[in-house]
């Protein structure tokens, strides 16, 4: 467990300062909330370290060859590599940057397609972090919420592949938080 605790340092001081948009707290607390959820539904150590990192490529200045080394570094080769493509698996690929001439609506389509086809372990980190986002999000008073949620429930609906209640249950909670945010059962 003792590299559980690197990662967790290297995720947090890359995460730095950041904060929370909708939950005005540290950044890491969601890693952390992800990678310990998926423990209820997994020990695959890889799953839990990724879990942690998922966010690092995504939103921060580390590089897939920076987190290459210092996995590499801390873990078995077989435990960094699997690490570090479940976390290139969960970065997002179809951002504004990249594709400027596709609206928000046609990336996140691109993007459910493409999470629709990662691995199991994968898409259970990604039922993990919806779900701790939908938490976060729903005591929002802002009118992305339910455009969000939506989204939740396009991924939901093409991510089939990894456990089968975590995914039931980040299902309901979309729901419930849809019915909440819009007025609507």
């Amino acid at each position: 467990m003792d590299q559980l605790i690197q990662i967790k340092h290297f995720a947090s001081e890359a995460h730095g300062d950041q904060r929370r948009k909708f939950a005005d707290e540290p950044y890491i607390n969601h890693p952390v909330r992800v990678m310990e959820l998926c423990r209820e539904y997994t020990s695959a150590l890889p799953v839990l370290y990724a879990a942690l990192l998922h966010d690092v490529l995504e939103d921060t200045a580390i590089t897939a060859e920076e987190l290459s080394v210092f996995l590499h570094s801390i873990l078995s080769p077989e435990d960094a590599a699997r690490t570090l493509t479940l976390t290139i698996e969960l970065t997002d690929v179809y951002v504004k940057k990249n594709f400027p001439t596709l609206n928000r609506r046609a990336r996140k389509q691109k993007e459910a397609t493409r999470l629709g086809n990662i691995s199991p372990e994968g898409q259970i980190i990604k039922y993990a972090d919806i779900i701790d986002n939908a938490n976060d999000i729903a005591k929002a008073e802002d009118d992305f919420v339910p455009t969000f949620l939506h989204e939740c429930r396009q991924l939901l609906k093409v991510m089939t592949n990894g456990d089968p209640v975590l995914r039931q249950r980040a299902n309901e909670l979309v729901e419930q938080q849809l019915a909440a945010a819009t007025g609507r059962p």
